[in-house]
C-alpha cells in the first residue's frame, strides 16, 4: 500500500485504481472520517480515469495522529497538499464525496491554482455556511412515499429530527440515502458500521472548522470548473439545497442524477460515470 508522511509526522494511506493514462483524480472520501473503501471502485471509474483514493488521517489504512485537533477540517487542508505533492502534480482533478466536499472547498480556496477540475459529488455544504433545514429534507423524503419502508423511515427522521433519535432510528432511517434499498444497499450500509472514525468525526467540524464568510469572497472569484452533483432522493444533500451550493461558484455545472441517493454509484453505475468522467476530460 503506497504511503506518504504528513508535515505533522502523521503516516497517510492512499490507494492507485486504474491503467489510464494521464493525471489521476484525486479522490476525498467524506463520512466525514470515513474508510475509503466505502466508495468502492466507484461504479467502474477507474476504467476511464486513473484514481488515487486517499484514506484520511485516522481512517482507512492512514495511521492515528498524535494531535487529534489535527482531525479538524481547515488543518486537514495540509494532508491533500502533502499528497499532491508527493504525486509530483503541479494541477490535480479532484473529486470530493459527501462531508469531504468541504475539505475540497477549503483546499481550493487555499490553493485556487493547484486544482484543474473539482466534481463535487452529493456535498456537504458547511464550509459555506449554508444549512439543509428538515423541511428540505422532508421535500425529498416524500418523494419515496409508496415505498414499503417508508413509514418506518420517516418516524424514524422526525425522531432525528427532534433530537429525540435511538439506535434504531439511525437505522431505519437508512432506506432514504440509497436509490433503491436492495441487497446492494443493504451490504453497503451493514458496512458502515466498522468503516467509520466516530471521535474523529466530531472533530472535522468543530469549532474554528469553517469560515463561511472568507470560503465564500475566495469562491466568488474562482475561475476552477466545478461539478456539482447531487442525487434525486438524497435525503443528506437535497438537490434544492445544492443547487443554491451551485450558485456560489462561477464556473460551477449543477446536474441531479434521476433516481439516485446519496450514493450515485450504486444506484446507477453508468450513468454516474458517464457524468464524472464527461465532466473531468
Amino acid at each position: 500500500m503506497p504511503t506518504l508522511t504528513a508535515p505533522d509526522g502523521t503516516e497517510l494511506a492512499y490507494h492507485a485504481l486504474g491503467d489510464g493514462t494521464g493525471n489521476p483524480v484525486v479522490c476525498l472520501p467524506g463520512g466525514p472520517m470515513r474508510d475509503s473503501a466505502y466508495l468502492g471502485d466507484l461504479g467502474g471509474l477507474p476504467t476511464r480515469r486513473r484514481l488515487i483514493v486517499a484514506d484520511q488521517r485516522g481512517a482507512g489504512l492512514s495511521a492515528t495522529p498524535e494531535d487529534p485537533g489535527s482531525y479538524r477540517c481547515d488543518r486537514l487542508v495540509a494532508d491533500v497538499e502533502a499528497l499532491r505533492e508527493h504525486l509530483g502534480l503541479d494541477r490535480m482533478d479532484l473529486l470530493a464525496h459527501s462531508a469531504a466536499a468541504n475539505l475540497a472547498v477549503r483546499y481550493v480556496e487555499r490553493y485556487p491554482h493547484r486544482v484543474g477540475r473539482l466534481a463535487l459529488i452529493t456535498p456537504g455544504t458547511d464550509a459555506v455556511g449554508l444549512a439543509v433545514t428538515g423541511e428540505d429534507r422532508r421535500e425529498v423524503g416524500r418523494l419515496r412515499t409508496g415505498e414499503p419502508w417508508f413509514t418506518a423511515a420517516s418516524a424514524a427522521f422526525e425522531a432525528i429530527d427532534a433530537g429525540e433519535a435511538t439506535d434504531d432510528d439511525w437505522v431505519s432511517i437508512a432506506p432514504f440515502l440509497y436509490g433503491r434499498w436492495d441487497e446492494t444497499a443493504r451490504t453497503h450500509r451493514a458496512a458502515e458500521e466498522v468503516q467509520w472514525n466516530a471521535a474523529a468525526a466530531e472533530v472535522f467540524g468543530s469549532e474554528g472548522a469553517f469560515d463561511p464568510g472568507a470560503t465564500r469572497a475566495a469562491i466568488a472569484t474562482l475561475d476552477t470548473p466545478i461539478l456539482v452533483l447531487a442525487g434525486e432522493y438524497d435525503l443528506a444533500s437535497p438537490p434544492q439545497v445544492l443547487a443554491r451550493f451551485a450558485e456560489l461558484f462561477p464556473r460551477a455545472e449543477f446536474v441531479v442524477q434521476s433516481g439516485a441517493g446519496h450514493y450515485p454509484w450504486l444506484d446507477d453505475a453508468e450513468g454516474f460515470v458517464s457524468t464524472t468522467v464527461k465532466f473531468l476530460n
